[in-house]
Parts: C-alpha cells; sequence; structure tokens
C-alpha cells in the first residue's frame, strides 16, 4: 500500500505539486483577506476611547501601538474563578456612553444575550493574577486584536501624540461572534485614516 502511494507521488510532476502548493497559499491569503472584509461590511461599528501608553512602547516600524479604556476591565462574576486555559477568551459586553463611546459593561467567559445598543466584544485574557496563574484577578487584561495599527511611514508620531492626549479614536467593526476589526481612526472627531473594504 505504502510503496503503491509512493510510486503514484513519483509520477505527479514536481511542476504540478508546486503549481498546487502555490495555489494553496493563494487560497490562505484570499481567505483572510475574504474574513476581514466580512467583519469590516457586516460589523457593527462601535468608536473606542484610547488610552496613553508607556513610552517604550510607542512605535515600532510602521505602526501604532493602542490601549482602550476597555483594555482593563472588572473580573465581575469572574472573580477568583480558574480559566480551563493559560490565556482564555472571554466576552466583553459593551454600551455606549452618554459620549456615543462604548465602554465595559460585564465580562464573561461564555457568549452572552445583548440588546441594541449593546454589543459583544470577543479577547483574549493577556494578564490576570501574574503570568503562570489561571484564575481571574479583581481586574483582568484584555486583548481584542485592535492593539496595533500600520500606517504610511513618517504618519506615526502625530498620532502617538494625539493617542497620549486622549485625542485619537478607534472605530472598530464588530460582528455578532464578537470578532473586531479597526474600520478607522478618528483625531479629534475627524476621520484620518479609512480601512478600505478591499
Amino acid at each position: 500500500m505504502i510503496e503503491s502511494i509512493t510510486r503514484f507521488w513519483q509520477r505527479i510532476p514536481k511542476a504540478v505539486l508546486f503549481g498546487v502548493a502555490v495555489l494553496f497559499q493563494c487560497a490562505l491569503l484570499v481567505l483572510m483577506v475574504a474574513d476581514r472584509m466580512q467583519i469590516l461590511r457586516e460589523g457593527r461599528e462601535v468608536t473606542l476611547q484610547t488610552q496613553p501608553v508607556d513610552p517604550r512602547d510607542l512605535l515600532r516600524g510602521d505602526y501604532v501601538v493602542l490601549r482602550y479604556d476597555i483594555s482593563q476591565v472588572p473580573a465581575g462574576a469572574l472573580a477568583g474563578k480558574t480559566a480551563e486555559t493559560r490565556n482564555p477568551i472571554v466576552f466583553v459586553k459593551l454600551a455606549p456612553n452618554a459620549n456615543g463611546l462604548y465602554e465595559a459593561v460585564s465580562v464573561s467567559a461564555e457568549p452572552v444575550a445583548v440588546a441594541a445598543p449593546e454589543i459583544m466584544i470577543r479577547g483574549r485574557v493577556s494578564y490576570s493574577c501574574g503570568s503562570t496563574s489561571r484564575t481571574f484577578c479583581d481586574r483582568i487584561q484584555i486583548k481584542y486584536g485592535l492593539e496595533s495599527y500600520f500606517v504610511p511611514e513618517g504618519e506615526g508620531r502625530k498620532l502617538e501624540q494625539a493617542r497620549n492626549q486622549q485625542k485619537l479614536r478607534v472605530v472598530a467593526a464588530v460582528l455578532p461572534s464578537g470578532r473586531a476589526a479597526i474600520k478607522r481612526l478618528l483625531l479629534d472627531g475627524e476621520p484620518v485614516y479609512e480601512e478600505p473594504l478591499y
């Protein structure tokens, strides 16, 4: 059986195998772009306030490091409980405040029902009660996949300064599943960068 499979593979021209490998990689790239397109087109928009970031982590290359008011939230009902994994996925319920900025209302280990204008966003716990602990502290740090934004070369400093002065806001698109992507950046309320829908 193994010999017949080996002979079959040896009869396939190397050019055909190379072509299949290239097509497979192209298909993966198309799937990644299509996934992002789905989030940006179908996701509900939420506006998030950015926070200053430690200057040691400012600009690395051509992207700006972002942190949000929702990056650190009270654990609520999760406090003191043990997570199944070291960096578990959690679901944060967001609701708009009087200024239209979305703030964290609650956090849970499973998706929860939300009523408009609330929205649920999915994130991964990056720190809680020490790096090796699986116990939820009273406050947990969460990453949403919205923590960096690529900008044209030389544009990062202006955005960093605005971020540190809390003049920079992010509009994110969020799907009902909780997956999110940055849709646009607002500087003093005005759009400065918009993600293309591809």
